[in-house]
Parts: structure tokens; C-alpha cells; sequence
């Protein structure tokens, strides 16, 4: 009979309402013209990045096919919560519907697990190149590079459809604010009047196998790279082995840096303009920095951009 009314008192959730930039109703206006122009930078950088390596053969690699699915995924990740974003400046009401949240939650949830797996796969790829040379063709053969990007998809995927199916299992309180501008399972968790011990269980696992493990396999595989690197006799050599994961390094670095603070920072303490910042480094401003980052740092990248650009204006300047 309690539980019969306890199920009468409780409200039945249809939509979400955003807090995230409500602090500041005056400067909507700057804010949307920021992140339209980062998004648009962001998609714009990694298109060049995919075009380029598609076209050009001297790019057809192990190294820069991780990298086409790096710069695909970091269209996906930006695309999942920029958007609404953008729209919701617009309106007096920042809202998502209920399967919107779990969508851009699983989306989110699926990119982020997905990115750090690839890194890690990225840094076994740098290992095997400098550390085993001899033995790359093989290691890292076209079978095996598919099935690391693809196992890389796979285990984002399969931890996002495990904890957006236990979130569809909560029973959510009566109120729908979310102190924050997207859907993702913390703050779902918060709302919930339901127990929610086997979603905080599911977190500490998914913590430890896609966020913690690719991290220090990274960081391992990065130990015994600079150490063969050391060993090399000529400044030259060593250089120019350096040079070949210094984007992925710098990275692997910005990538797990930005989501440690963002999931790793005490529940109480912060503003909401501070999660507000972390979220925004995280989820908007890491996926603009990859391609600038490949671009600035990478020879055979800015080579391959700059072809492409020269042959972009040829064939306009032909047209006309």
C-alpha cells in the first residue's frame, strides 16, 4: 500500500530543464557566438584531417588510419552536445526531452570511452614503430589495426549501453533540473529517488577498465618509448623518433588531464561555473585542439593539408 502511494507522488519526468550559463542571461549572446565558432572549427579541422589522409597515399598508415578514426569520433563527440547547446541560447527555457538526455548521454558516454581506448591503441601503435621496428609490418598489419579501431568502438559502446540501460531503470524525483548544459550519468544519478548503488558500482568499474587501464597502458607504453628514444646514439635519429608521437603524446595528455578533472573532482566544493568550464575543456574545446594539434606539430599531416588546400584553389581557379 506505501509503495502504491509513493508511485501516486511521484512525477513522471518528459523533459529536462539546462541551468548550465544561467548565471550569466547577459552574455547569451557571446557565448553562442563562441561555441559556434569552435564547433564550426572543430568540424571543419577534422574534415581537412580525413580528407587529407583519404587522398593522399603517403598517409594510408597504421598511425594515420587511428587518426582518421580519432578525428571521425571527435566529430561524433563535439556533434553530441554543441548543438542543442547552441539552440538552447535561444530559449528562455533550456530544455531536452527525457530520450533526448539518455541519447545524448549514451552518445557521450560512448564517444568518451571510445576516445580513450583508441589512445591507448595509438600509443601500442608508437611502441611497436619505435621499439620493434623490424616487427611493424607485421604488428601492426591492416587485419590487426581493424580490429584494435574496432575493439576501441566496441568496448565504448557496450560500457554506454550498460549504464544507459540502468539509468532507464531509475525512478527520477519530481524534479527535472539539471545544474549543467548536457546529460551525462553523475548528475542523472542526482535526480534519482530510486537506490542507485548498482549504477555507482557500474561507474567504478567503467572508471577502471576504459578510463583508468587505457590511461596507464599509455602512460607504460610511453615510459619504454622514451627510454628506447634515450638509447638512441644521434641527436638527429632521436628527433626525428620523437617527432613521430609528439602530437599523440601532447594529446593523450590533454585528453586524460581534462577528464580526470572533470570526473575526478570532489561533489561538493566547485561552482557551477567552475563544472560548467571543466565540462566545456572536456566535451567542446579537447575535440578542436586534435586536428590543430596534428596540424601544427605533424610534417606529413600540415604536407598533405597544404596539398590539398593548393589543389582546392586550382580546381576553382579552373572552374571560373
Amino acid at each position: 500500500m506505501k509503495d502504491i502511494e509513493e508511485k501516486r507522488n511521484q512525477t513522471v519526468v518528459t523533459e529536462f530543464l539546462f541551468l548550465g550559463f544561467s548565471n550569466h542571461p547577459e552574455l547569451q549572446g557571446l557565448f553562442f557566438l563562441i561555441f559556434l565558432v569552435v564547433y564550426l572549427v572543430t568540424l571543419l579541422g577534422n574534415l581537412l584531417i580525413l580528407t587529407a589522409i583519404r587522398i593522399n597515399p603517403a598517409l594510408h598508415t597504421p598511425m594515420y588510419y587511428f587518426l582518421s578514426n580519432l578525428s571521425f569520433l571527435d566529430i561524433c563527440y563535439t556533434s553530441t552536445t554543441v548543438p542543442i547547446m547552441l539552440e538552447n541560447f535561444f530559449r528562455e527555457k533550456k530544455t531536452i526531452t527525457y530520450e533526448g538526455c539518455l541519447s545524448q548521454l549514451f552518445f557521450l558516454v560512448t564517444c568518451a570511452g571510445t576516445e580513450g581506448v583508441l589512445l591507448a591503441a595509438m600509443a601500442y601503435d608508437r611502441f611497436i614503430a619505435i621499439c620493434h621496428p623490424l616487427r611493424y609490418p607485421v604488428l601492426m598489419s591492416k587485419r590487426v589495426c581493424a580490429y584494435l579501431a574496432a575493439g576501441s568502438w566496441l568496448c565504448g559502446l557496450v560500457n554506454s549501453l550498460i549504464h544507459t540501460v540502468l539509468t532507464t531503470a531509475l525512478t527520477l524525483c519530481s524534479s527535472n533540473e539539471i545544474s549543467h548544459f548536457l546529460c551525462d550519468i553523475p548528475l542523472l544519478l542526482k535526480l534519482s529517488c530510486s537506490d542507485t548503488s548498482v549504477n555507482e558500482f557500474m561507474l567504478y568499474v567503467s572508471s577502471a577498465t576504459i578510463g583508468l587501464s587505457p590511461c596507464l597502458f599509455t602512460a607504460v607504453s610511453y615510459v619504454l618509448i622514451i627510454s628506447a628514444i634515450l638509447k638512441i646514439q644521434s641527436a638527429q635519429g632521436r628527433g626525428k623518433a620523437f617527432s613521430t608521437c609528439a602530437s599523440h603524446l601532447t594529446v593523450v595528455v590533454i585528453f586524460f588531464g581534462t577528464a580526470n578533472i572533470n570526473y575526478d573532482q570532489p561533489s561538493s566544493g566547485y561552482s557551477l561555473d567552475w563544472d560548467i568550464l571543466v565540462s566545456v575543456l572536456f566535451c567542446v574545446v579537447t575535440p578542436m585542439l586534435n586536428p590543430i594539434i596534428y596540424s601544427l606539430r605533424n610534417k606529413e599531416v600540415k604536407v598533405a593539408l597544404k596539398k590539398l588546400c593548393e589543389g582546392s584553389i586550382l580546381s576553382s581557379d579552373s572552374s571560373v
